[in-house]
């Protein structure tokens, strides 16, 4: 079923960056849609129509979002994000292994996305390594906890064994360092005061003349 931009639909269930909400922001958005069919449904073989389309998308802002819209719904007609549909075609067909680093970045921001198999992986091996608990990674891919407990115990092992395989030690626990202690008289117990020598008084009573006058 072809649905191009000035369509108006409600919003699709499906969780991609590329939803519905890009829509407004195309440049064919407000065409006619007898005349937006004609131009970006153009024949297999009709160069001057896919050229002509292929023009109008060359400056829309939002032609990624197009491209990611007809990849994730699977329309393989008509012209999306300025490419055809022989063009689209690998990308339809290597999508499961498909790694976009902008949409993984965007789980990471808080986005609800529709993640390839190798995008999912990518968000769960950062996922332990920022040090994530298994119910905000069941929250962000929609899954069980124990499921999301599950791959966070993978992507540990992975890490173990590359690092086992690379030779890497593992890391020590820090120890502590006591700091040194003084030792000081207990408050009970007062501090005897040292006996200062004093220079004994001669026992004649004549006192020391010093110097011969």
């Amino acid at each position: 079923m072809r649905r191009i931009t000035t369509h108006t639909s409600p919003a699709t269930e499906l969780r991609g960056v590329s939803d519905t909400n890009w829509q407004p922001h195309g440049v064919c958005h407000g065409m006619d849609p007898e005349d937006a069919d004609a131009t970006f449904f153009p024949l297999p073989r009709d160069h001057e129509a896919i050229a002509e389309a292929k023009e109008l998308c060359a400056p829309c802002p939002v032609r990624r979002d197009c491209l990611n819209y007809a990849l994730e719904n699977d329309l393989k007609e008509g012209v999306w994000g300025g490419l055809t549909e022989a063009e689209r075609r690998p990308w339809h067909d290597g999508l499961p292994q498909r790694l976009d680093y902008g949409r993984v970045l965007a789980v990471f921001q808080g986005r609800h996305v529709h993640l390839t198999a190798k995008e999912r992986q990518v968000v769960i091996d950062h996922a332990y390594v920022r040090g994530w608990r298994a119910d905000r990674l069941a929250i962000t891919l929609q899954i069980g906890h124990k499921h999301a407990r599950d791959l966070l115990t993978q992507a540990a092992n992975k890490v173990f064994d590359r690092d086992l395989t690379l030779g890497i030690p593992p890391r020590k626990k820090k120890r502590k360092r006591s700091k040194p202690t003084t030792s000081k008289p207990p408050a009970s117990q007062p501090v005897q005061d040292q006996q200062v020598s004093r220079p004994e008084k001669s026992s004649s009573g004549h006192a020391d003349l010093g110097k011969a006058a």
